[in-house]
């Protein structure tokens, strides 16, 4: 939020406002990464107690962590190696809580269930550090579940892949929620690497597909008041129907 708050001070001209918020970016991720860190453990604590002692729970935040942007350099591999871990990764996705946890449950949504938004965040952060072979173990995870579900994301219990034949759909009434119907929009857009400048009237990308997808096209995206086409094929990129 203070990142984004410093972009739009610029954006109004306000170079002062700008730096300020800028300055307390940093000093926050700064604080993040001394204070949540673990370093017996080598990952960053769910949360801090009411005496601000880390809760050293494995859970998928770490992916979030790196979606925000807000881990150092330094320790966004080892983050992005236990995402994709036996502990977090059931094959079908990134579970909530890690396997190794007392406190997991693969039948609990917060505590071991495989959430398609969750998931897509966890991807974003994936590409953000520049992991993208990994992202796209993630996404095509993500993909196989919702082709074994009818073509539907949704919320899986954390069984491991090798010990099910099919994904588990998790036990409640909501076949598709909001928020998982969301998530292959944002997983397109980490395909894509897709980046709107609408201040600027910039639109940047980079996509780079797995080879089990090869081809994509993306029809009405809708920035800067009007409709673009992004079409991958291989190594080559066409973007048409910019606006003016």
């Amino acid at each position: 939020a203070y990142v984004a708050r410093s972009h739009f001070a610029l954006e109004a001209g306000d170079g002062a406002a700008a730096e300020r918020w800028r300055a307390r970016a940093l000093a926050l991720k700064a604080a993040f990464n001394r204070d949540f860190w673990v370093e017996s453990a080598g990952w960053f604590a769910l949360a801090l107690d009411g005496d601000k002692q880390p809760v050293p729970s494995l859970a998928s935040n770490a992916g979030h962590c790196l979606w925000t942007g807000i881990v150092d350099e330094d320790k966004a591999a080892v983050l992005v190696k236990l995402l994709l871990s036996d502990d977090l990764f059931s094959g079908w996705g990134v579970r909530t809580l890690a396997s190794s946890m007392g406190g997991y449950d693969p039948l609990g949504l917060h505590t071991g269930a495989v959430w398609p938004h969750d998931n897509a965040a966890c991807a974003a952060g994936l590409v953000r550090y520049g992991f993208v072979e990994e992202a796209h173990r993630l996404v095509l995870a993500q993909l196989d579940a919702a082709q074994a579900g009818g073509g539907r994301p949704t919320v899986l219990c954390g069984f491991d892949r090798e010990d099910v034949r099919a994904p588990v759909r998790f036990p409640d009434d909501c076949e598709t929620r909001a928020t998982s119907a969301a998530a292959p929009l944002w997983h397109l857009r980490s395909l894509l690497r897709l980046d709107p400048h609408i201040p600027q009237g910039k639109l940047w990308l980079s996509p780079v597909l797995p080879e089990a997808i090869g081809r994509l096209r993306v029809e009405r995206i809708p920035p800067m008041g009007g409709t673009v086409t992004v079409t991958v094929d291989g190594d080559r990129v066409e973007v048409g129907d910019l606006p003016p």
